[in-house]
């Protein structure tokens, strides 16, 4: 039974930029095969290696394989159906799987545009692609496709069918990727010249940001062991020659006493690498006196959640932090010795000039780092999605990349809410590349933020950054000539509701969940495992105190 497991070949022009990501999905998908006795996988990266349709047939051609799976966030939807298309018409025996959080919720319209998908693996996906592909090599498909748990497939009759979801995977130490799987020296973080990281620590967050979905997707909040984790940096270190990794995870600072401990091994080790975090202004607060330590293990990065410099979104997003704490958590990483990212989002509908000149100011008085402004992107399956109603009017996939702007606000155009955040990349950069990185007294944090120009320097020139070059935006006099190319012809998808479990008293949930409107075909994530509820302070603590 062979595998083979491609990324698809889309780029945003956002993150990227620091360098070409490792895929963690095929490393954790792959790993969990092998433990299961399949081992005959392999993985072609064509997002990195630029493959198109012709390239990839060839892959295909070479590789024979009986399975062809493939992996995608919304913004990348289109790209993997047409991979999967292209692998269906060069090996049309080979069963065609498609995972990833868009076409978990969104099945029933990924289906209705590329039939030629045999399987959809809804939700997380390692244990759901174990049962499948036994049942493939076991002569189950498609006679017994229906008995594997948390896939969606096109009946005999052209209907969809989704059956009952996979039930999370409670010891998440019995996940162990294979990371051999990938070619290392195509995964470079430009910052510090050296291949990069991106493993899972925890699965799920304890919160429910409305413009989020990530809790609904893993259900569950589950946590490594630290020593197991470190481990696996170990490996990565040693046989990969990893030197940057950035954790993955949603909230890594929930479970206080297992971050504090994963660092003490990292400490303990001694293994010499550096990385970074995505976390929450509350929790740098919290652990103010941890600072020190995390940085001494090698965190040397924290991109914050700060999201809005106005109170007003800071409440509609539900992110329960304030402007004031914005600041002092930066300033607090700063005092530790730790490079500080303060992420914006803008473009909702409120958005003007004023407003986004307040995120420039207010960034300068926290003094951050770096800074990055994200357009809002309201995922067809997220909550805010559903609150906005008519004001989405793109319903084009592919531009739900925080790069173009999906909604319109009701005082500037999309074309001037570009030139705007643009306005603040070119300031913030400008100055912070000539008056502050260059004069950095650590020898260290200076040689990092000077990498990071570097790579947001190379991007810019190439065009990538922010698809400048896909938009047509050569600066402030030429905003006229900006063509943002959304593909009018797709219109919006009445999907179920997927936050329909929330509205319904508790007796009558399991009802709702008949629909398909709940998360994982379940009952509210309750009955899948999780929470339905943004965390009490009391269940925080808990957390924390695990």
């Amino acid at each position: 039974m062979r595998i083979l497991f491609v990324h698809p070949n889309y780029s945003a022009g956002a993150a990227d930029i620091a360098g070409n990501w490792s895929p963690a999905w095929v490393a954790y998908v792959a790993g969990y095969l092998k433990s299961g006795g399949y081992e005959d996988y392999h993985f072609i990266d064509a997002m990195v290696d630029k493959l198109d349709d012709d390239q990839l047939r060839a892959a295909i051609r070479e590789i024979e394989p009986d399975i062809i799976a493939t992996t995608a966030m919304t913004p990348m939807i289109y790209a993997a159906q047409r991979l999967l298309q292209v692998a269906k018409e060069e090996r049309p025996q080979a069963i065609t799987v498609l995972g990833g959080i868009h076409a978990t919720f969104m099945f029933q319209q990924v289906f209705g545009e590329a039939p030629w998908i045999d399987v959809i693996v809804r939700g997380e996906g390692e244990a759901v692609t174990l049962n499948l592909v036994r049942s493939i090599d076991n002569s189950g498909w498609p006679g017994q496709r229906d008995q594997v748990k948390g896939i969606a497939f096109l009946g005999d009759d052209g209907e969809v069918v989704a059956t009952p979801a996979e039930p999370s995977i409670k010891d998440v130490d019995s996940i162990w990727p294979d990371w051999g799987i990938l070619d290392w020296k195509k995964y470079i973080y430009i910052p510090l010249g050296v291949p990069v990281a991106t493993p899972n620590m925890a699965r799920g967050c304890p919160f429910t940001c409305s413009f989020c979905s990530q809790w609904k997707f893993w259900r569950d909040y589950r946590v490594r062991d630290p020593k197991r984790m470190v481990d696996e940096i170990e490996e990565l270190v040693k046989v990969h020659g990893v030197g940057f990794f950035i954790l993955a995870d949603e909230e890594p600072q929930i479970n206080r006493n297992k971050f504090v401990a994963f660092c003490q091994e990292l400490i303990d080790r001694d293994l010499g690498i550096h990385w970074g975090i995505n976390t929450r202004v509350t929790d740098v607060m919290r652990d103010e006196e941890l600072l020190p330590f995390y940085r001494k293990a090698g965190l040397v990065h924290v991109s914050l959640g700060t999201e809005a410099a106005a109170q007003l979104n800071l409440d509609r997003f539900v992110k329960e932090t304030t402007v004031a704490q914005n600041k002092r958590a930066i300033q607090l990483l700063q005092e530790n010795g730790i490079v500080t990212e303060a992420q914006f989002i803008v473009g909702l509908e409120n958005e003007t000039r004023e407003t986004l000149e307040e995120t420039y100011q207010m960034v300068m008085d926290w003094g951050a780092d770096m800074a990055n402004w994200s357009m809002y992107t309201p995922w067809p399956f997220s909550d805010m999605f559903a609150e906005m109603g008519d004001r989405v009017e793109v319903f084009d996939y592919s531009k739900y990349n925080f790069v173009s702007p999906i909604m319109k606000p009701d005082n500037i155009d999309r074309a001037e809410l570009l030139d705007g955040v643009m306005a603040n990349y070119r300031r913030f950069y400008m100055k912070r590349m000539f008056f502050q990185y260059p004069w950095v007294r650590d020898p260290f944090r200076r040689k990092y933020l000077i990498g990071c120009i570097k790579a947001f320097l190379k991007s810019a020139m190439e065009r990538r950054f922010y698809q400048l070059g896909k938009q047509n935006y050569w600066g402030p006099m030429f905003k006229k000539l900006i063509k943002f190319d959304y593909d009018k012809s797709r219109a919006k998808i009445v999907e179920p509701d997927h936050n329909a479990w929330k509205k319904a008293p508790p007796a009558k949930r399991p009802a709702v969940a008949a629909t398909g409107a709940a998360p994982q075909a379940c009952a509210g994530p309750k009955a899948c495992g999780g929470g339905d509820e943004q965390m009490t302070e009391e269940q925080i603590k808990q957390y924390e105190n695990a």
